[in-house]
């Protein structure tokens, strides 16, 4: 079965050649991240890459959010520069919850500018005690007059330090269905940023409501469907990181490939060897299984799928799992080449390792998938 179509091997080559030419010689920047990331996302938006996290009655570029053409863009950036990816997806991710249940003014005001890369969008759900467990939130709104008023803190929000539009998820009441949603525009009363550093370019940050006020229309759709845009969110986007972690692990194994054909050692190129070749066939073949789950779980929501939660699980923990298998790989056939910074098997592997934590780690996949099969059973 074939899951991607015509059009979307297309986009990959629109988006490859973007990233070839424009992406090229920026890839080993890692100074002054957050201009980076705004030129990034300038340039994205220049290109009408952005154009692909917004539905076309707000200025994106199809009819409605399509799976599967995210994850193709997802992976052809990531093979460039993991950063460039990651500027793309954000946008998705943190205005999808408007898309869904904002008000007609709401998405006027902000999906086009998004769609356009003129607004950074920011996702914040993760607190300092509540990663995974997204239902322990103790972030609070409470109504004032016509005010919602928030206490609380928000730990690891990726463009917090440059957002200029941010969908919060604060508690309102008790449980999962005390959860609500509010658009945060930047310069909010009350609301301050601290920086966190990672280890790869990121404009990551802790984010701090100390009697933040925003007007009673900041709400998103009804108080207490908070929690429910959270996983439907999740649900679409989830499958997407996994599309991010083959983009990084081919590009591993494409340099891994050049240069155990030069190398020579032992007589001639290492290439020569069993023991390497073993090593390519490996990586080949984790590379093509988690290639193939991604793009199956991006199928099936484009089919029509209500719900794709266990094969995103079963995509997102594969693809980056099996990716950082490759890159590791990657870099032993570099040898002490390496671990020298500033080549690319050195920052894919820095690169890496976030993926197989954020939006869901893979023991919270694990138990993402282990629920579905006790539950079917």
């Amino acid at each position: 079965m074939a899951f991607l179509e015509p059009r979307h091997h297309e986009l990959a080559g629109r988006v490859r050649a973007f990233a070839d030419g424009a992406l090229a010689p920026l890839e080993f920047e890692e100074e002054r991240v957050d201009e980076l990331a705004r030129r990034l996302l300038a340039m994205l938006g220049e290109a009408k890459i952005t154009a692909y996290a917004v539905a076309a009655a707000y200025g994106g570029a199809l009819e409605k959010l399509d799976a599967r053409s995210i994850c193709v863009i997802r992976e052809t950036l990531a093979y460039r520069m993991g950063l460039a990816d990651f500027m793309f997806a954000m946008q998705g991710l943190g205005s999808f919850p408007i898309y869904l249940a904002g008000s007609e003014a709401q998405k006027r005001e902000w999906l086009p500018r998004v769609a356009r890369g003129e607004a950074v969008a920011a996702f914040a759900l993760t607190e300092p005690e509540a990663g995974s467990d997204a239902g322990a939130l103790s972030c609070r709104a409470r109504r004032v007059g016509q005010e919602w008023v928030i206490d609380g803190r928000k730990r690891f929000i990726s463009n917090a330090t440059i957002f200029d539009v941010m969908t919060l998820f604060a508690r309102t009441g008790e449980g999962s269905r005390g959860v609500s949603a509010f658009v945060v525009p930047r310069g909010t009363p009350g609301v301050r940023v601290e920086v966190q550093q990672t280890i790869c370019p990121h404009p990551l940050g802790e984010v701090i409501f100390e009697e933040a006020r925003l007007p009673a229309d900041a709400l998103l759709g009804e108080e207490g469907m908070g929690f429910r845009l959270a996983l439907a969110t999740l649900d679409v986007f989830r499958a997407t990181v996994g599309a991010a972690a083959p983009g990084m692990a081919q590009r591993a194994q494409d340099e891994a490939i050049r240069h155990v054909k030069s190398r020579q050692q032992f007589g001639g190129p290492l290439a020569d060897l069993q023991g390497v070749q073993f090593m390519l066939a490996d990586n080949e073949a984790e590379l093509q299984a988690a290639r193939l789950l991604v793009h199956r779980a991006a199928w099936l929501k484009d089919s029509g799928a209500e719900r794709i939660t266990q094969e995103a699980a079963l995509a997102k923990m594969v693809a980056t799992e099996n990716a950082q298998r490759v890159i590791d790989r990657a870099l032993q056939l570099h040898g002490g080449l390496g671990v020298i910074k500033g080549t690319p098997v050195e920052r894919l592997y820095r690169e890496i390792r976030a993926l197989r934590i954020y939006e869901g780690a893979t023991e919270v996949q694990k138990a993402v998938i282990a629920r579905g099969l006790l539950a079917a059973r």
